[in-house]
C-alpha cells in the first residue's frame, strides 16, 4: 500500500511537469480520433418513385374584372349629382348631370326647325301659292340687305384693327427702341441673341412702313365700297396683322434674353408686349369673325335664293328631293343636340361599386376629366408579371394555386387566361403581364390584395424522388453520396 501511494505521488508530480502535460494532451487527442472514427454515424434517405409537379411562383395583386373612369364629354357647370363613394350602381344609372338649360333650348329650336323643313317639303309637294312666292322673295331681299349691312360695317372693323396694330407697334413697343422709324434703329437694352436682335431691328422699320401702307389703303375703303374691294382690304389687313404679330413675338424673345435691364423695366416691357399681342390677336379675331359671318350670310342667301327659285319654277322631283335633304339635315341637327345632351351626363355602363366621386354641384367640369370611378362588385382577377426566363413554361389554361397574405392558411384556385404578347421592361428587366381568373368568386375579396401564385406548368409521374438537401452541387456537377462497403462514394 505504501508503494502504491508512492507511485501515485510520483505520477501526480510528473503530470504537473511541462513534459507530462504534453504527453497527456497527445494521449487524449489520439483517444478522441480513435474512438470517434469508430463511432461515425451516417444519415440515410430512401429514394422513391412518385409524381412531381413543376411550378412557377410569382406575386401579383387582385384587380376588378371591370373598372371604368367616367367624366363629361362636354364642359360646363355640374347641376345635379345622384351618387357618392361606396354606392352600388346599376348599368344605365344616371350619376351626375351638367346644367343643360342652353342645350334644352337648342333641342327645342332644332326640333322646331325639323317641323319647318317638313312643312316646306309638304308645301313643295302641294305646289307653290302666290303668297308663298312673295314671302320667299321678302326673305331673300332681307338676307341680301343683311349682307350689304355686313359689308358696310366692315369698314369700321378694318379701322379698329389698324388702330390696335398701330398702338401695339408705335405705343407699346417703341420704348424698347431708339430711332424706331429709320435705319439707325437700336434696342435700348442688350440681349444674349445677336440674331434675334438683328431680326427685330430689321422688322421694326418694316412694320412701320406696313402700317403706313395700310393707313393709305383704308382711306379708299368706306361703307359704300364694293364687296370685292372690301374683301381685298380684309385679306390685306390679315396679312399686315400677321407681320405685326411676328414682330411682337420676336421682340418678346429679345426681352427673354435681356442682360442689362432692371427688373422693373423688364417687367414693364413684358407687360407692354403682352398687351400689344392681345390687341393684335383681338383684331385678327374680329376680322376672321366678320369674314365667317359674311360667308354664313352668303350661304343663307344662296339657300333662300334656291327656295325662291324653287317656288317660282314650281315643284319638280329634284326640288322635292333637295327639300327632303333639308329635312334630313334638320333631323341630324336634332340628333347632334341630343348627343350633346347625352355627353352632359355621366351614366354608368356597368354594375358595380363607386370608388371615386369627385363631381360636386356648382363645380366647373372640364371635358374628358375623370370624375367618377366604378369597379365591378365581387368580380376580381389577379394581375402579375412573369420573368422572361419562365414565360416559355406557362400556357393558357394552367391551373394556379393562390394564397393571400390577408387570408393566412387558405388556398384558392384559378386558371391562367391571359398572357400579354408584348413585353414590359422595367429598369432593364423584361417581364410579361399575365391574368388569372378565380374558379369561384369570394365575397371577401378586395381590390389590391397581394396574391402569391403557384402556376402548375408540368407533371411527371414515376420519377425518382429524394429530399433536396441530399442533392449536392459543386464545380464537377450534381450528385448524391452513397455508402458502399463503409466508404462514402
Amino acid at each position: 500500500m505504501k508503494n502504491y501511494s508512492s507511485f501515485l505521488g510520483k505520477t501526480w508530480k510528473f503530470a504537473r511537469t511541462k513534459l507530462g502535460i504534453i504527453i497527456i494532451i497527445l494521449i487524449l487527442i489520439a483517444g478522441y480520433f480513435t474512438f470517434h472514427k469508430k463511432n461515425t454515424k451516417y444519415a440515410f434517405v430512401n429514394v422513391i418513385r412518385g409524381e412531381i409537379t413543376e411550378m412557377v411562383s410569382v406575386t401579383g395583386n387582385t384587380t376588378p374584372v371591370q373598372d371604368v373612369s367616367l367624366g363629361f364629354e362636354n364642359g360646363g357647370t355640374i347641376a345635379r349629382t345622384y351618387a357618392s363613394i361606396g354606392n352600388y350602381v346599376k348599368a344605365g344609372q344616371l350619376l351626375a348631370q351638367l346644367n343643360i338649360s342652353d342645350l334644352s333650348a337648342q333641342l327645342k329650336q332644332a326640333e322646331a326647325n325639323v317641323d319647318v323643313q317638313k312643312a316646306k317639303l309638304e308645301s313643295l309637294k302641294a305646289g307653290s301659292r302666290p303668297e308663298d312666292i312673295a314671302g320667299s322673295q321678302a326673305s331673300f331681299d332681307k338676307a341680301n340687305q343683311d349682307l350689304a349691312n355686313m359689308y358696310a360695317s366692315i369698314a369700321d372693323t378694318l379701322n379698329d384693327s389698324y388702330i390696335k396694330a398701330n398702338d401695339a407697334v408705335r405705343v407699346q413697343t417703341d420704348p424698347l427702341f431708339s430711332n424706331a422709324e429709320n435705319n439707325n434703329i437700336q434696342l435700348t437694352f442688350n440681349t444674349n441673341s445677336s440674331q434675334i436682335a438683328t431680326d427685330v431691328k430689321t422688322e421694326r422699320p418694316a412694320v412701320g412702313l406696313t402700317l403706313n401702307v395700310w393707313q393709305t389703303e383704308l382711306l379708299n375703303v368706306s361703307p359704300l365700297s364694293s364687296s370685292d374691294k372690301i374683301e381685298i382690304a380684309v385679306k390685306n389687313a390679315l396679312s399686315y396683322l400677321s407681320s405685326v404679330r411676328q414682330f411682337l413675338a420676336d421682340t418678346s424673345s429679345a426681352l427673354d434674353g435681356a442682360v442689362n435691364l432692371s427688373a422693373t423695366n423688364l417687367a414693364t416691357y413684358k407687360t407692354n408686349i403682352t398687351s400689344a399681342t392681345i390687341e393684335v390677336n383681338t383684331a385678327i379675331k374680329n376680322l376672321n369673325t366678320a369674314s365667317q359671318n359674311r360667308a354664313s350670310q352668303k350661304l343663307t342667301m344662296a339657300q333662300l335664293q334656291a327656295q325662291l327659285a324653287l317656288k317660282q319654277a314650281g315643284s319638280s322631283q329634284s326640288d322635292i328631293s333637295a327639300q327632303t335633304a333639308q329635312v334630313e339635315q334638320a333631323e341630324a341637327s336634332v340628333l347632334s343636340v341630343q348627343a350633346k345632351l347625352s355627353n352632359s351626363m355621366i351614366i354608368t355602363p356597368i354594375n358595380g361599386v363607386v370608388t371615386k366621386f369627385d363631381a360636386k354641384v356648382g363645380q366647373i367640369a372640364s371635358p374628358g376629366a375623370s370624375l367618377v370611378s366604378i369597379i365591378s362588385n365581387n368580380q376580381f382577377e389577379i394581375n402579375a408579371q412573369i420573368p422572361e426566363t419562365d414565360i416559355d413554361k406557362i400556357a393558357l389554361g394552367n391551373v394556379v394555386d393562390v394564397t393571400f397574405d390577408a387570408f393566412p392558411g387558405e388556398t384558392f384556385t384559378g386558371k391562367l387566361f391571359y398572357i400579354d404578347p408584348a413585353q414590359t421592361v422595367n429598369q432593364g428587366v423584361v417581364n410579361y403581364k399575365i391574368k388569372v381568373s378565380f374558379d369561384r368568386p369570394n365575397p371577401r375579396m378586395k381590390s389590391g390584395l397581394t396574391a402569391n401564385l403557384g402556376i402548375e406548368t408540368r407533371k411527371n409521374k414515376n420519377t425518382l424522388i429524394l429530399p433536396q438537401y441530399a442533392v449536392l452541387q459543386n464545380d464537377k456537377g450534381t450528385f448524391v453520396q452513397k455508402l458502399i462497403n463503409g466508404v462514402v462514394t
